[in-house]
């Protein structure tokens, strides 16, 4: 291994890997380093992810981690009134339910084959400053402590960045900016379709968030909550085992996984970008705020980091205001998207169970056949006219 490098990425993740595999193909010497011994594990996510960004990526499907496709959607309100959202059989997009474990995996091996080298079991302690700037990183490797130089350094080490940190970005979240999620991976379960993602919603259910089934099979699913800590009365765990108990097609299922993690649900960071560092993905909170989904704009964000730092250490130029393109490309690319979708989570956080059960009600006889949430709001707006000022801005 070098000890200089052009880039050095810390954190493997979907962030991380695209960022790296991004940097090498334009050319940049990258390193990337995690302090797991496995990548992908533990899975800290529902495992959902959209086909548009794989596509955008170039990233052709497997089914060794695309084990699951969904093309349609069932929103269930905390009575069990159902609204049901379908792609178009033929044109519509798709959606699948990954195994993260081999999926990361995938991303880091890509970038590897690249050219990127990788160190997993690797901890970063601290960053190498000259001057103020980063120049590098301090590690801690299975068997020894290792310095390395680099002219860039990618922040993609998830919520609470501490590299970020280091750097003096601000990374804190509030109470209610972070979702707690517990997931159960189940067997011997029985659902309505493979080829369906079921949410549901209830204060009692999922305080400040919703439950979800994802398919992974014929009788195996993840079946998963989000609470926020702000309006949680017991541990999630604890929801998620009733939530179970409730349903007759999960209740008499078994659980073979139990996984777990906090998701930033307050939109994205101030600043993303410092004199040689960029931060991307969970780590920069680039996460969809009504939903908690976070694995495509951490594609996203990740491959313009990767691009940019390549371009900037090939310009001899890594300031902060060279490097500002990167925050420019991405927030053009889905900031004003993810400020629609923080809005919707305050919306849907106004909302009492009885509202909540009056609009699936006036929604529920309506054919939606793509799976649009500006289609649904437009339909709510027309439902219920009283809403229109809640929904201002979303629309």
């Amino acid at each position: 291994m070098r000890k200089k490098y052009d880039v050095v990425v810390v954190g493997a993740g979907p962030a991380g890997s695209t960022a790296a595999y991004a940097a090498v193909r334009n050319g940049a010497s990258v390193l990337m380093l995690d302090r797991r011994r496995e990548l992908g594990v533990p899975v800290q996510c529902g495992e959902a992810l959209s086909e548009d960004v794989l596509n955008e990526l170039k990233i052709k499907s497997d089914p060794q981690w695309a084990v699951g496709r969904t093309n349609a959607v069932k929103l269930v309100s905390p009575s069990g009134i159902e609204v049901r959202i379908s792609e178009r059989k033929v044109t519509g997009k798709i959606g699948y339910i990954l195994n993260r474990k081999v999926f990361d995996k995938y991303l880091a091996t890509r970038a590897a084959k690249a050219g990127a080298d990788v160190m997993v079991g690797t901890f970063v302690e601290g960053l190498i400053l000259k001057d103020g700037r980063p120049k590098g990183v301090k590690a801690r490797g299975m068997d020894s402590r290792l310095e390395v130089a680099a002219e860039v350094v990618i922040a993609a080490d998830g919520v609470g960045s501490q590299v970020a940190r280091w750097a003096g970005l601000n990374t804190t979240l509030k109470l209610d900016d972070i979702e707690s999620g517990i997931q159960f991976q189940m067997v011997g379960i029985d659902f309505e379709s493979p080829s369906m993602s079921e949410f549901y919603f209830g204060r009692k259910i999922s305080p400040g968030g919703y439950a979800w089934i994802f398919p992974k099979g014929r009788d195996m699913a993840n079946v998963g909550l989000g609470v926020l800590g702000s309006r949680a009365q017991r541990r999630p765990i604890e929801y998620l085992r009733d939530f179970v108990a409730r349903m007759p097609g999960l209740s008499k299922g078994k659980i073979v996984e139990i996984n777990g993690g906090g998701v930033p649900v307050g939109g994205p960071i101030k600043k993303t970008v410092k004199d040689n560092l960029l931060v991307v993905g969970d780590a920069a909170h680039q996460v969809n705020p009504l939903t908690g989904g976070g694995i495509d704009y951490a594609m996203r964000a990740g491959n313009i980091a990767g691009e940019v730092a390549a371009k900037a250490v090939k310009e001899g130029n890594t300031s902060e205001k060279k490097l500002k393109e990167y925050e420019k490309r991405w927030r053009e690319s889905m900031a004003r998207r993810l400020e629609r979708y923080l809005k919707g989570k305050e919306v849907l956080l106004s909302l009492s169970d009885d509202e909540l059960d009056k609009l699936a009600e006036s929604l529920s006889g309506i054919k939606f056949d793509k799976i649009s949430l500006t289609d649904l709001l437009k339909a709510i707006a027309k439902a219920h006219p009283k809403l229109l000022w809640k929904l201002k801005g979303l629309l």
